[in-house]
């Protein structure tokens, strides 16, 4: 095992902040460079003992050379996104220049470079993928030898091209596209990147060496919105190829129809004309792993329900979860739309005297408040076909993890603190329903409701804006409910909780 930390600059960005849980989980020290600590520190690896975080930019080379000192390899994860192709390609530039003194004055053995797919020769070739390219000969120039892997379109909750793909199919049953989406490519799951990485670090074969990275199967992004759909369950999407929408054009339109900024979506848009397709395969017999094809990964990253579960900003050092998902820190409009709706309430009580009349919810009890809505509610979906209100509770005490209750099942209970519901109404999404209680410092305790709803398509998005102006009367009065229940003072709200993640809204 290698001894000396491993450099891994761009350790916040979409790739970086995936590879350095697994490196961490393999057994090596990695040193994680950002230009800001704080936000580093805002990732769930931060205090793991074997990973030193360092505030550094590749445009500074002090920071660089000072972030090297003492490593074995680094890996090059920086690019710039402007729109501006003077100032990316000039800002690209410097960066590599700066990595190849650094480096060759730390003495390291290695820089592993993951870039873009495209040919050299390629005149077509847009700007972005062209200043990647040079940015890989400027690294080969250097005295470290450089593993450069140029990567087609990384499939993966976060990653801006999955992420334009997901809005896209979501939000529009039909789409006015340009010609690129008869562009085939090469699609390749963010778990196959990241062992490739990591392989680089082990096999001495790569040195210096030019790899083509992709998936197992070649498709036109016409398919990937197909399949996407399937995948989301949403009906099928119709593509209406239109031969004048310019890149620049287009850029302005996926700002208006998704979160994805136009600075952005510009290069992804002048990106996505170009063929993106393996023609050397020689690091498949080098780093053999399973490679993902599109459904799978894409299945993988609409795991949205799970990733509800797992909270991915505090989860233990230790823990990983699918690198599929979206991250703690990743970018605010990775994981597609999730809509969110919280009140909090503080009683003079402890938590487990809250526990007891919340873990009665439902059945027989009722829900505190607003039981003809509840009741409405759950006629309109049996009016459509789905289960209906019907009282469904198999005990008017406890509750376990897949228990029917009225129109949810139980998702998650960990008594006396989170109980987690997921909705079983025949709705355009998925809806999730959580309390949490905790107990302060002052003898009183915390309750919390957060509602929330993963649409599926435009469908979706109206329905949430619809029940909206009844969930806001609803919900902060069933926590009233619950507290009168509980039978102690009320202190404090019911307050609006806002959505933590930026990329959510109510």
């Amino acid at each position: 095992m290698i001894e000396k930390p491993i450099l891994v600059t761009g350790a916040t960005g979409y790739v970086g902040g995936r590879l350095v849980p697994k490196l961490l989980n393999a057994g090596y020290r990695v040193r994680a460079l950002g230009r800001s600590v704080a936000k580093l520190k805002g990732r769930p690896w931060s205090e793991h003992p074997a990973v030193e975080l360092m505030a550094g930019d590749v445009l500074d080379k002090a920071s660089l050379e000072k972030a090297l000192e003492g490593c074995f390899a680094a890996y090059y994860l920086v690019h710039s996104m402007i729109a501006d192709p003077k100032k990316y390609t000039e800002t690209d530039r410097l960066g590599a220049q700066n990595m190849v003194e650094a480096a060759a004055k730390a003495k390291i053995n290695r820089i592993i470079y993951l870039g873009g797919l495209g040919g050299g020769d390629d005149r077509n070739l847009s700007r972005h993928l062209r200043s990647r390219l040079e940015v890989a000969q400027i690294l080969q120039s250097g005295p470290v030898p450089t593993t450069f892997l140029r990567a087609a379109m990384i499939l993966g909750a976060g990653s801006a091209s999955f992420e334009l793909l997901r809005y896209l199919a979501d939000r529009l049953p039909i789409l006015l596209a340009p010609r690129w989406v008869d562009t085939p490519v090469q699609p390749i799951g963010i778990r196959n990147v990241l062992t490739y990485l990591q392989g680089c670090l082990e096999h001495d074969e790569v040195l210096g060496q030019t790899f083509d990275i992709g998936g197992p199967e070649v498709v036109t992004y016409k398919r990937l919105f197909q399949i996407y759909a399937e995948e989301a369950r949403l009906p099928r999407r119709w593509i209406i190829p239109v031969p004048f929408l310019s890149p620049r054009f287009s850029s302005y339109w996926i700002h208006l129809i998704t979160p994805i900024p136009s600075s952005i979506a510009r290069p992804l848009a002048e990106g996505l004309r170009n063929p993106v397709i393996c023609h050397d395969h020689r690091i498949r017999e080098i780093i053999p792993q399973e490679l993902f094809d599109c459904r799978q990964t894409i299945r993988l990253a609409l795991e949205k329900i799970e990733q509800q579960r797992q909270d991915t900003c505090w989860m233990d050092a230790g823990t990983l979860v699918p690198q599929e998902w979206v991250y703690c820190g990743d970018t605010h409009y990775a994981g597609g739309t999730i809509l969110e709706l919280g009140y909090r309430i503080r009683l003079q009580a402890s938590r487990e005297e809250v526990w007891g009349p919340l873990v009665r919810l439902g059945g027989e009890t009722g829900w505190y408040f607003g039981q003809g809505l509840w009741f409405l509610k759950g006629l309109l979906d049996r009016l459509v076909g789905g289960v209906g209100y019907g009282g469904r509770r198999r005990h008017p005490q406890e509750l376990r993890v897949g228990d029917a209750l009225d129109l949810w099942r139980v998702l998650e209970v960990n008594p006396p603190r989170q109980l987690m519901l997921v909705g079983e109404m025949k709705l355009p999404g998925e809806a999730l329903l959580e309390f949490k209680v905790q107990d302060m410092p002052d003898g009183t305790s915390v309750l919390e409701q957060h509602s929330r709803f993963l649409p599926k398509g435009l469908l979706g998005i109206v329905y949430w804006q619809l029940m909206l102006p009844i969930h806001r009367f609803l919900y902060p009065n069933l926590l009233k409910g619950i507290a009168r229940a509980v039978g102690k003072p009320m202190v404090e709200g019911p307050t609006r909780i806002r959505a933590k993640q930026p990329g959510r809204r109510a």
